[in-house]
């Protein structure tokens, strides 16, 4: 009898051991489970701050990358004194284990605010692949010893290669979306070679992929430049593509259950790009010299990479390029059935220019969050608005992008306002904390707990 009762308890705390540890793994990208922002379970903390339902804080190097989770590490990048690092930090108790830095080997114009450690790594639960676009692909061990480099050639996305990498399987996937040699690619996490490599027709844009298991095929999904497609995992061939999405593509796609959710912005029909033109052309002799746009990213990659890319921008040059984001702004919902490819299923025409923060689909209610601390939901399965307001306290910036648990959904603001709703169609604000610093990366959530980073510290907040 002691023997059996003794057998029964092993059973449960093995079973009980491999529940925590497949929901202390469930962070390891991105916007956690396929880059859905949602996590399992319950416990997570409403109020919070820098001295209040803290499990640890620890300081961290700057940088934009959003933190990623296995059962036993927390992963970041970071830029410092020109230096690119890895940091790897106790998911316990916040310390940290170790942290690598490799020299920069190139260095792009881009946006400022794509600050060159804002791509987020991914873990297979223990090692962490991270890339940086002035560099390529890196894979540490849960020691930090590097396992393996896989340097990538410069990218001609004038905003800065932002998509982050996603595991699938035995694949480490890449999307390198840009003006010119678009490609997507699996790498061997165990040795960081090249499996496959498939050229795209789409420019430039910054969105993560995500897995689509369906219709006997295991998709790649992604959005780009006004095209949402797709490619066979197994071998990067293109499946299908539907130019019905708007040009302007940062946030990345949503799926849940069959549905599929991306949205970007355009430009309106009439707008007259000249005005902006003539706005910088300071000599009105037509033609832009670096010194004229230096602030401009879109009109320096324009000079960068289209016509003679001679540095110099001209106005009817400028005109045209600019007249491809002619697109009503919009969040575009498309359905699986039977057939590999979806059908549209609704399209809610809106302002999103601007909008960096992904969607977050969370209990059939479509979140999205804008600049201002405007936040509007919409019903996930016919696209009607359920409501819209603002966020009192935090009417700040956004890049970070929500996530949820527990009937709670988590919005971080570009000036450290991190608020709380009550997840719902008609959504409640619970409690906005302030953690005083920058925030830029979006949250992970695991096991009761809720982890930060701001411009100066990486939290854990837990009840």
């Amino acid at each position: 009898m002691k023997t059996h009762i003794r057998y029964v308890a092993l059973v449960v705390l093995a079973a009980a051991l491999t529940t925590t540890t497949a929901q202390a793994e469930e962070w390891t990208r991105f916007r956690g489970p396929n880059g859905s922002g949602i996590a399992q379970g319950g416990g997570y903390p409403t109020e919070f701050g820098p001295d209040k339902n803290v499990v640890w804080k620890a300081a961290v190097r700057p940088g934009k990358s959003s933190p990623v989770l296995n059962e036993r590490h927390i992963f970041v990048t970071a830029f410092d004194e020109g230096k690119l690092y890895t940091q790897c930090f106790d998911r316990r108790t916040g310390k940290l284990v170790w942290e690598r830095a490799v020299e920069r080997e190139r260095e792009a114009e881009l946006n400022q605010l794509n600050e060159p450690a804002s791509i987020s790594p991914v873990t297979d639960g223990e090692n962490v692949y991270v890339f940086f676009r002035d560099i390529g692909i890196l894979a540490y061990d849960s020691t930090g010893k590097l396992l393996w480099k896989t340097p990538l050639e410069p990218f001609a996305n004038y905003m800065g290669q932002s998509a982050s990498p996603i595991l699938a399987g035995d694949r480490l996937i890449i999307l390198a979306d840009q003006d010119e040699g678009s490609y997507i690619a699996a790498l061997r996490p165990s040795n960081g070679e090249i499996e496959w490599k498939t050229a795209r027709d789409e420019g430039q844009a910054w969105a993560t992929p995500l897995i689509y298991d369906g219709a006997g095929a295991r998709q790649i999904l992604t959005i780009s430049r006004g095209v949402i497609g797709s490619h066979q995992l197994d071998n990067g061939k293109r499946l299908w593509g539907q130019h019905a999405i708007p040009p302007a593509i940062v946030a990345s796609p949503v799926v849940a259950g069959n549905t599929v959710y991306a949205f970007g912005y355009g430009n309106a029909a009439d707008r007259d790009f000249g005005v902006s033109f003539d706005a910088k052309d300071t000599n009105k002799d037509g033609t832009l010299t670096r010194d004229e746009y230096a602030d401009q990213a879109f009109m320096a990659g324009i000079a960068k990479y289209r016509g003679n890319r001679d540095g110099l921008l001209g106005r009817q040059e400028y005109v045209d390029a600019a007249g491809e984001t002619v697109a009503p702004s919009s969040l575009v919902a498309f359905r699986f059935g039977d057939s590999v490819e979806p059908k549209e299923l609704w399209r809610y025409e809106k302002a999103f220019n601007g909008v960096i923060p992904s969607a977050l689909i969370f209990d059939k209610v479509v979140y999205l969050i804008k600049n201002g601390g405007i936040l509007e939901t919409l019903d996930a399965e016919t696209g009607a608005r359920l409501k819209q307001g603002r966020i009192p306290e935090a009417i700040d910036g956004y890049s970070s992008s929500p996530v949820a648990a527990d009937g709670k959904v988590y919005l971080a603001s570009e000036g450290g306002k991190v608020a709380v709703l009550k997840a719902a169609g008609e959504w409640e604000i619970l409690a906005v904390n302030d953690l005083g610093a920058e925030i830029f990366a979006t949250p992970a959530l695991s096991q009761g707990n809720l982890f930060v980073r701001t411009s100066e510290r990486l939290y854990c907040f837990g009840k």
